[in-house]
């Protein structure tokens, strides 16, 4: 399976920018993605492992549960 590398943007828009065969090329090009000075103010750069494009970007939209627990409990 191949590592994505995605630009997410407000609103769950995606752009795919790569996809790589090892961890480590995936890595290196979103920690050069991040640090890029044109990366539009509120875009996030996130790495993912998928089976293909279709299934990357239906887990970057998927919303996580946060640390403190399911929401509503306190």
């Amino acid at each position: 399976m191949p590592y994505f590398v995605y630009r997410v943007f407000p609103f769950a828009r995606l752009e795919k920018v790569a996809e790589h065969a090892a961890f480590s090329a995936a890595s290196t090009q979103a920690k050069q993605q991040r640090i890029s000075p044109d990366l539009p103010q509120g875009c996030k750069v996130k790495v993912i492992f998928a089976d293909n494009e279709l299934h990357a970007e239906d887990l970057l939209s998927q919303v996580r549960q946060g640390e403190g627990g399911a929401i509503g409990d306190e």
